[in-house]
């Protein structure tokens, strides 16, 4: 079986200050990918955000999550479909909602204590009807008036669904604002469901 690790740059001046954060990320975030299913062949340990996992492994058919909250992506760079992922085993992908076998950056979710808001908006640039939320919905047009999100304000992490009830492709939100629906990843405005990241793992 073979096995790489992940890899830091350290700085000869701060040796013991570098040690600190390894070990504090080791702890808190851990992410194994597997080119098979069942956590068979190759496989690479990451321990801090990667955006660009392609020399790691050619294909991604199951994942262990150690520890912490991560957000994996089909592309390099952040792009392409998304999938959050908690602490568990994901013996195939099927099992992380994944369309194919493809997982080529992938990032920790960090804790956050602060308190959690969303604000969606009918139109770009914070136009048109606006209503708050606080916490999870699941059915956005059960809630809001418009079919469509084309932008929104965000404090706390959140994960938007492109369909009611958490389903359908995904797209991992952090606080800030997003002033068309590409900013978040999407292909259009259609949102259909959304929903706070509150466990850590």
């Amino acid at each position: 079986m073979g096995k790489v690790r992940s890899s830091f740059t350290f700085s000869p001046a701060n040796r013991y200050g570098n040690l600190i954060i390894l070990t504090f990320l080791s702890y808190f975030f851990q992410i194994i990918f597997y080119e098979d299913r069942n956590f068979q062949g190759r496989y690479y340990e990451c321990s801090s955000d990667c955006a660009d996992l392609h020399s790691y492994f050619s294909r991604c058919n199951s994942i262990r999550v150690e520890s912490g909250c991560w957000m994996v992506y089909e592309r390099p760079n952040y792009m392409g479909y998304q999938y959050f992922l908690r602490r568990g085993e994901y013996p195939d992908y099927q099992t992380w909602m994944g369309y194919n076998d493809y997982i080529r950056s992938c990032r920790m979710i960090p804790q956050y204590r602060g308190s959690y808001r969303m604000r969606i908006y009918e139109q770009e640039n914070f136009g048109g009807q606006m209503m708050e939320f606080m916490d999870d919905c699941e059915s956005v047009q059960d809630r809001f008036s418009y079919p469509d999100i084309h932008s929104c304000h965000v404090d706390g992490y959140w994960i938007m669904y492109e369909q009611p009830h958490y389903r359908g492709r995904q797209y991992f939100l952090r606080p800030g604002e997003y002033r068309r629906y590409s900013d978040w990843g999407g292909m259009n405005p259609r949102i259909g469901s959304f929903r706070r990241i509150t466990d850590f793992c």
